[in-house]
């Protein structure tokens, strides 16, 4: 029997999840608890009359969110499968209960939450988790047929175009980049053709810049990039604000809870502004450990992925890993002024109860696929993926490309 079809036909078999990577995420959750702090007491006490007004509520929500992980990594992963629809039902219903007046919370222009009682939420982040459990459970159902663009594409980015229009009317620029980032890295994985791909990111690219030529708060976003020296007082303060902090920090840093920036220079400096915070108080070497940790992250994540049991595990893996890499990577790009600012916070790290929640659940699932991952065997290297059925990225690249 070939090793790859020996390794699918095994049974699936319950062991120990990851612990390196359970470690890590739960790191990096408790380094964000003390950046939150440290970031946020300031305007805490002058908006709400208490220095520990934010790291309460963050603290609150890290511990609901430890207990969904722990929940989440002892279910087995595919019984999502077939609760896949009403997650994606149910994630449509609250994107469109963001503009409806009895729920709605209006912050700085955007319909982006909804109120229940004490409880506000964001459901564009629990959207990100159900369109992942959605789109992997399709794919691998779909298999092959991926391939085909009116059976197997088409269908998929009608229903994602649907969440991430509801997005945008928010409007959300940044958290429907991620949906489609995501969509993208789903289809490649998966196997679909790289026509087909790059036919939808010239799609999405184009509805993009039509948005940022018609104005509003993406064409500013724009101007901050490329302008912020032209206007500092106004589109570019944010922007400069966040490089004077990450300057200021230097090597080794000003101390721990001496930051500067924090004290009302630094707009939403507990929230996607928090790294610049932790490299002014903690300097280069800092932000460089906070990297690192991330770095182990998705390390452990990709062996979880290509050791996943079968193809929905691989693709639920994947999802999971391109949320974390790609919020990572916008969030550092846009406090380094490597691209436009766009509002997305740092996962696990910075304030907000809604995506911490999300991000750990989603952790959790991760390390359910570990605890059903092919252990190493030397009889099945290297290591084969469930996705299609291929031993590697490699052969995902490969049908693509025909």
């Amino acid at each position: 029997m070939p090793r790859e079809q020996a390794a699918e036909t095994r049974p699936m078999r319950r062991h120990e999840p990851d612990w390196v990577l359970l470690s890590v995420a739960l790191m990096l959750v408790v380094l964000g608890l003390i950046a939150v702090f440290y970031s946020s007491y300031a305007i805490g006490v002058v908006n709400h009359d208490a220095a520990n007004f934010f790291i309460k509520r963050q603290a609150v929500w890290a511990g609901i969110g430890l207990v969904g992980l722990l929940v989440a990594m002892s279910i087995n992963y595919r019984l999502l499968m077939r609760l896949s629809p009403l997650l994606m039902l149910a994630a449509i219903v609250g994107l469109v209960a963001v503009f409806l007046p009895s729920l709605s919370v209006t912050a700085e222009g955007s319909a982006r939450w909804i109120s229940v009682g004490p409880v506000t939420a964001q459901p564009s982040e629990f959207a990100k988790l159900a369109v992942i459990v959605y789109l992997a459970a399709w794919l691998a159902a779909k298999g092959p047929t991926v391939r085909n663009f009116a059976l197997g594409v088409a269908p998929y980015v009608a229903m994602v175009g649907l969440v991430t229009a509801l997005v945008l009317l928010e409007p959300d620029l940044g958290t429907a980049t991620m949906i489609a980032l995501i969509t993208g890295t789903l289809l490649f994985v998966s196997g679909a053709r790289l026509l087909h791909i790059a036919a939808l990111v010239a799609s999405a690219a184009v509805f993009t810049a039509a948005l940022v030529v018609g104005g509003g708060y993406g064409a500013a976003r724009i101007l901050s990039f490329t302008s912020a020296e032209s206007d500092p007082q106004g589109v570019g303060f944010q922007t400069l604000q966040m490089l004077q902090a990450l300057g200021s920090g230097g090597l080794t840093g000003l101390g721990l809870g001496v930051s500067r920036q924090k004290f009302f220079y630094l707009p939403a400096s507990h929230t996607d502004g928090v790294l610049a915070i932790i490299g002014e108080e903690l300097g280069y070497i800092g932000v460089v450990v906070v990297l690192a940790l991330f770095a182990l992250l998705l390390w452990r994540g990709l062996r979880v992925m290509q050791r996943a049991a079968d193809p929905f595990g691989s693709l639920l893996a994947a999802g999971v890993l391109a949320w974390i890499a790609f919020q990572l990577l916008i969030n550092v790009g846009g406090i380094t002024r490597s691209i436009p600012l766009t509002g997305i916070p740092l996962p696990l790290v910075s304030y907000g109860g809604s995506s911490l929640l999300m991000t750990m659940i989603a952790i959790g699932l991760l390390l359910s696929v570990s605890r059903y991952a092919v252990l190493e065997d030397p009889a099945l290297e290297p290591p084969t993926r469930g996705v299609l059925r291929t031993p590697s990225l490699r052969g995902a690249l490969q049908r693509g490309s025909r």
